[in-house]
């Protein structure tokens, strides 16, 4: 005879044994409880996505007229939460409530997708569908997503409200005056800044602004510290180790707004003062990719460094990507084969003080026709970036739009210290720089030397003298298009 479904559940549950009625008891008791536990289970999500009861007083807007509520907060403080809870906020009394990340990565993947994003922090029926570059609330509101390495996607859009995720990072500044210039809509435009703090002139003239006796900026500072309780032990552990009491850890802990270095090579204002945008950018007379090798890609591996630059047919010298970060030797030898074909390199010059002849055969191995050249340091990190310093402090490199990783790796780089974290974006770019500047090792034993003999050789060409001399016939030259 067929057993019934409820009496095969008792059975699961309690064994055949058991009386039918005492068990019937049992799991109508048992069936309660489990709902009763899914109910409980239901509020602790409610709890959960109910920021006002679980923010922290310096997570919550100011209760003033402000224009731009400034987050300068280290890392793990919770600012992506924080921006995403004022966005779900503003978007049931605003229709247009748009986003701007520093990439388009980090807008999909940490404003929209993350953790702590706009659809993991909403509720299910408060949540937006996310449809390309755009996210549709229930209620109608709209979210464009837009990037700040594409300024002129902005230009001509309007907001009612503005989430700007780290700011500090953005590479071109232009991007911040198209996003102020759309604020205008409803009666009050509003825009919600969170980032880490980098001392660049953009961040530097909001916080005087905060300061100001007439502000329209509201400030809050916030460090790792204070989100503690609600960070993994690991991921704490982890970035304490690796920043606490170090000069940048007072920037990414402690999120303090840092002055220059002044035992650095470079300080902020050789990159500021020399900054150009993309349309001032000249015709190459050669671009190269330098490279500073990885030899493994772990969570406690360093980063590969790998910088895009060229050589302008007035001399000057022309940064214009950093593609560093952590890779396996394939994910590397492929990013920098990827990158000689697309932006028509001359070659690939790489450091092989870590890999040697692997160096080379890891390259050869994804494109072997490609135009390489090695690279041995024989003297010490200071040594070699002396004169790179110095073409920078003459005003004959340029950055391309900004590049926050790259250039506090180098205004932090102390040449006095020995035990200090290894800038494996500085190296990349110092390499980059001998091969397209024709400098050797031997001729930078210090920097007065390299001042005093050189000068002339690497001095700035008259209006109608051809490039800087190289160790390599000059390539044809090429018009710089922002190769996207």
């Amino acid at each position: 005879m067929a057993i019934s479904r409820e009496r095969k559940m008792m059975n699961d549950i309690y064994g055949t044994d058991m009386p039918a009625a005492m068990a019937r008891r049992a799991l109508q008791h048992e069936v309660r409880m489990r709902a009763l536990a899914e109910l409980r289970k239901r509020d602790a999500e409610k709890f959960s996505l109910d920021w006002t009861k679980i923010a922290r007083p310096n997570q919550l807007p100011p209760a003033w007229a402000w224009r731009i509520w400034l987050i300068m907060a280290g890392r793990g403080f919770g600012k992506t939460r924080t921006g995403a809870e004022w966005v779900k906020q503003q978007v049931k009394t605003n229709r247009y409530v748009n986003l701007i990340g520093a990439t388009i990565d980090d807008a999909q993947d940490v404003m929209v997708e993350g953790e702590s994003g706009l659809m993991n922090i909403c509720p299910r029926d408060e949540r937006p569908r996310h449809v390309g570059r755009k996210l549709k609330w229930p209620n109608g509101a709209i979210s464009l997503i837009f990037t700040a390495e594409e300024p002129e996607r902005l230009r001509g859009k309007q907001h009612e409200k503005l989430w700007a995720d780290e700011l500090g990072a953005w590479r071109y500044a232009d991007a911040w005056d198209q996003a102020m210039f759309g604020l205008r809509l409803g009666k009050n435009p509003q825009a919600c800044v969170t980032t880490t703090p980098r001392p660049t002139l953009l961040m530097t003239r909001l916080v005087k602004d905060a300061q100001s006796e007439t502000p329209t900026v509201a400030l809050t500072r916030g460090s790792t510290y204070d989100n503690r309780a609600n960070l993994a032990e690991a991921f704490f552990s982890e970035i304490i180790k690796r920043y606490e009491g170090t000069r940048l850890g007072r920037q990414e802990l402690n999120a303090e707004l840092l002055e220059d270095n002044p035992n650095a090579l470079w300080s902020r204002a050789m990159f500021d003062q020399h900054r150009v945008a993309p349309k001032d950018v000249p015709e190459m007379a050669r671009v190269v990719i330098g490279v500073d090798p990885s030899a493994s890609s772990n969570e406690k591996s360093d980063e590969a460094g790998i910088i895009v630059a060229g050589l302008g047919v007035d001399g000057h010298g022309y940064v214009f990507d950093d593609f560093t970060k952590i890779y396996t030797p394939l994910g590397w030898s492929r990013t920098a084969v990827n990158l000689y074909h697309t932006r028509h390199a001359d070659r690939i010059v790489a450091e092989v003080n870590n890999g040697g002849d692997m160096v080379e055969a890891t390259i050869r191995g994804v494109d072997e026709n490609v135009a390489y050249k090695a690279v041995h340091a024989t003297r010490g990190k200071a040594i070699r970036a002396e004169p790179v310093s110095a073409l920078y402090e003459q005003g004959r490199v340029h950055h391309v739009g900004f590049f926050a990783k790259l250039e506090d790796e180098c205004c932090d780089f102390n040449p006095i210290l020995k035990a200090q974290a290894s800038p494996n974006r500085m190296d990349a770019l110092v390499w980059a720089m001998f091969e397209l500047f024709g400098l050797t090792e031997q001729s930078t034993t210090s920097f007065l030397q390299f001042i005093d003999n050189d000068r002339a050789k690497y001095q700035a060409p008259r209006e109608d003298a051809d490039v800087v001399p190289t160790n390599e016939p000059r390539a044809a030259k090429k018009k710089w298009d922002g190769w996207h």
